[in-house]
């Protein structure tokens, strides 16, 4: 054979290789599209967590009234409520997986979870990430602060010390809205209310739901911000693509809103919790 034709060969050769390895390369990058059908990539199916007996959830252990661990170390609240509910649905037990607040998209996207409860409002922002199911629940964020030195207006924090968690809507809200705050974050509910009581911030920004309950149990403590921005929803979320157990979950959601499943879980784990002037149309859905 002449160098030519040897030459020839060689480059046909490798122009063969190269050509599969980017058919191979172009089919294992879109398949974060590709693997559409693999549970590690978009979360275990229906059938999957049935045939395996358990669900797990992700929820938080310190925020009651919503999802809590009692005394004798069980779990409550009107999440947990709501989670067990769905298990029973499904026939199946529930692991819980306790997180922190800038835990729970992470949970999802590292297949530690199938869904989450866990407060979780709705954003833009997190649509990107996980997908959230039917709400179940409205909310706004909301301040507290001492009865010795009450905050009614957002203004009256410029250049003092506010506590948020990671992670929440409050603190994002309050870094785009009024960067003139100086914002304490904490990874944890418990470590931002025992910097607010210690005195070490002016104020305590949170999910309004929940600071009517703390304040309640918290004498001279009051939420003098009852709302600001936009009304939003929580609601329960998957991993991103998990359109199985997505459209179970909306299907429940809508049923045991049909129910009043929620009017009854509200009265049982959230209205011994509110003042009086709270009513369940100002937190639950339908």
């Amino acid at each position: 054979m002449s160098i030519f034709k040897k030459t020839s060969a060689a480059l046909l050769a490798g122009a063969m290789l190269l050509a599969v390895a980017a058919c191979g390369s172009g089919n294992g990058s879109n398949d974060g599209n590709a693997s559409g059908n693999d549970s590690s990539q978009q979360g275990r199916t229906v059938e999957q967590i049935k045939k395996d007996g358990t669900i797990r959830i992700a929820t938080f252990g310190d925020l009651p009234p919503y999802g809590y661990v009692k005394n004798d170390g069980t779990r409550a609240g009107y999440d947990v409520a709501l989670g067990n509910q769905l298990a029973k649905d499904l026939g199946v037990k529930v692991n819980w997986v306790q997180v922190n607040a800038d835990g729970r998209v992470d949970s999802l996207k590292s297949d530690k979870v199938d869904l989450v409860l866990a407060n979780f409002t709705v954003t833009d922002e997190r649509k990107q990430v996980v997908d959230f199911a039917e709400p179940y629940m409205k909310v706004s964020i909301g301040v507290v602060s001492p009865d010795k030195a009450k905050i009614t207006s957002p203004d009256q924090l410029k250049g003092k010390d506010l506590a948020v968690t990671k992670g929440t809507t409050a603190e994002t809200f309050f870094t785009q809205q009024y960067p003139d705050v100086n914002l304490q974050k904490f990874d944890s509910k418990t470590q931002q209310f025992q910097a607010f009581k210690d005195g070490r911030v002016a104020a305590l920004a949170d999910d309004n739901t929940y600071l009517y309950a703390w304040a309640k149990d918290n004498p001279g403590y009051t939420v003098g911000i009852k709302k600001l921005g936009d009304e939003s929803t929580i609601a329960p979320a998957v991993k991103k693509g998990n359109a199985s157990l997505l459209n179970w979950v909306n299907t429940r959601i809508k049923q045991l809103t049909a129910n009043g499943f929620f009017r009854t879980a509200y009265e049982q784990e959230l209205a011994p919790s509110f003042t009086s002037d709270i009513k369940p149309q100002d937190v639950i859905i339908g």
